[in-house]
């Protein structure tokens, strides 16, 4: 475990104007995330943090996430080698949700095989049935081949 403290969170002026990292966590003990390439600016996923994962990435300089599913902490791309290099860290004025700006070991954040999680778009239309759309075409990595018999998050 790190060594790093956040502060306790104590008036509106201490978590919106000040210096101190005091992050609110949900009733689960959980942050949400957004995770961005710093160079272009691509979203490519968001996740969760507990404070232990929070901790673990500012002191790695690498993401490490709470997988809901597993329960567990996650090292982005310990099993997979697409390690979230962080190059940059903020938290929102009200110190409830965290953005990383990162560089991707390998081009991809996707468990799926695509470069961000966020391959698909939701036309816009009037009909009954919602057909997704995909924004990217081919895969960075084939997820069977690179998981093998390891814990694959593409598993519901």
């Amino acid at each position: 475990m790190s060594n790093i403290e956040f502060e306790k969170r104590k008036s509106v002026e201490q978590v919106e104007e000040s210096t101190e990292l005091a992050p609110k966590f949900d009733e689960n003990g959980l942050i949400p995330v957004v995770t961005t390439d710093f160079s272009s600016g691509e979203l490519l996923m968001q996740g969760y943090m507990n404070e232990e994962a929070f901790k673990k990435t500012i002191s790695l300089g690498e993401a490490v996430y709470f997988s809901r599913s597993r329960k567990a902490l996650w090292h982005k791309g310990q099993t997979s080698g697409l390690i979230q290099k962080i190059k940059e860290i903020r938290i929102d004025d009200d110190q409830d949700c965290v953005w990383l700006r990162v560089d991707v070991k390998g081009g991809a954040s996707c468990h799926v095989g695509y470069r961000s999680c966020f391959y698909r778009s939701i036309p816009m239309n009037n009909s009954s049935k919602v057909v997704l759309k995909f924004e990217e075409k081919e895969k960075v990595f084939d997820p069977d081949q690179v998981y093998g018999d390891a814990p694959n998050p593409t598993k519901l």
